[in-house]
């Protein structure tokens, strides 16, 4: 008989990580565990990593609804689990770690077996423009060709004299630049914005206005001098039908992939077979998960051989991160399959 438990678990940032929508001291998270009664000797892990402030799942509730989910987690595996990404994320990864025998073999690809390495961006938070030219050198001399600033919280014209400064040192063949705006361009703005960012050879630019305004959204795609990359766009889009109307509708260049936010790995598979058939290309990233979380999306993306780098360069953003088998070197993500998992003390729920 399948049991399973949670625990509740607040990762702290090395430094205050600022977007657009907000400025993050913490990220919560939850751990989960599901094993057989018959052998409790192996055991499933997973993680529920709910991104408080930017999925409609963030509710009162939710901590209810993931203690049912834990009590009958048999018929939740029979008849299909709530309609909550995130929930569905960490129990598609205890389930299939529990299968695989409780290793955190969550996708059998040659990267958790420690045979490849996957290429990430370097990621750039908000800040001021000197911080953020500080923390984009930094990433240069670690090795990183591609770096993805958060722009849109601070004011545009400092955010043009920051480009503008990178590119009198940096050409578009020495570092690719991926901008997200996290919805941050008015409408009718938004075009005007990216004509001026064009000049700085910007490889792509995720969501430029907010989700939810599709027609806008395809206009600005259509007419747009800079690829556009759907993200937030995607949350809560859970039909296939949906999918490939979104996708057919907008004609966006590209699109991100977060599976905790955008309905599991199952669901991060539709949009990749959705994307592939209009010829619109894609990458994963982190929604902040832990390394439980991050090491699972690793395996997971491995399987399709990425050739962009991936969004997947967060596991050192914490101060006190699940110890894992990931590592960094350069810009290459890597796995070593000797070593374990070791989580911290954490108070169980049932």
């Amino acid at each position: 008989m399948l049991k399973a438990a949670w625990a509740p678990y607040t990762l702290h940032f090395r430094e205050t990580a600022v977007t657009s929508r907000a400025r993050m001291h913490t990220k919560d998270t939850y751990i989960i565990k599901v094993w057989d009664s018959a052998d409790s000797g192996c055991v499933g892990w997973g993680e529920c990593a709910l991104f408080r402030g930017l999925s409609a799942e963030d509710t009162p509730h939710y901590e209810s609804v993931l203690a049912e989910v834990c009590r009958n987690i048999g018929y939740y595996v029979e008849n299909g689990f709530p309609e909550i990404s995130s929930l569905r994320f960490g129990f598609e990864m205890a389930l299939a770690d529990l299968k695989n025998g409780g290793k955190q073999l969550y996708f059998a690809t040659p990267w958790a077996h420690g045979k490849r390495s996957i290429t990430i961006n370097g990621l750039i938070w908000m800040g001021d423009k000197h911080r953020m030219a500080m923390r984009i050198r930094e990433k240069l001399d670690a090795g990183f060709r591609c770096v993805k600033l958060k722009i849109g919280g601070i004011d545009f014209n400092d955010e043009v004299d920051l480009l503008r400064h990178i590119r009198s040192i940096y050409s578009p063949s020495e570092i690719e630049l991926r901008l997200d705006a996290n919805g941050a361009f008015p409408p009718d703005k938004a075009l005007n914005y990216l004509e001026t960012l064009s000049r700085f050879g910007i490889h792509s630019i995720e969501q430029p206005i907010k989700a939810g305004q599709p027609e806008e959204m395809a206009t600005i795609t259509r007419e747009s001098p800079i690829p556009i990359a759907l993200d937030e766009e995607l949350i809560g889009v859970t039909s296939s039908a949906d999918k490939a109307r979104l996708l057919s509708s907008v004609k966006p260049q590209y699109i991100i992939l977060k599976p905790s936010l955008c309905g599991g790995f199952a669901e991060a598979d539709e949009w990749i077979a959705a994307a592939q058939q209009l010829h619109i290309g894609w990458w994963a990233t982190s929604a902040l998960e832990s390394d439980l979380g991050l090491a699972a999306i690793g395996q997971w993306v491995d399987k399709y051989e990425p050739t962009l780098p991936q969004g997947l360069g967060t596991g050192r953003l914490y101060t006190n991160n699940i110890q894992s088998p990931l590592h960094l070197d350069g810009e290459q993500l890597g796995y070593d399959s000797a070593r374990k998992f070791v989580l911290p003390e954490l108070k169980w729920q049932d």
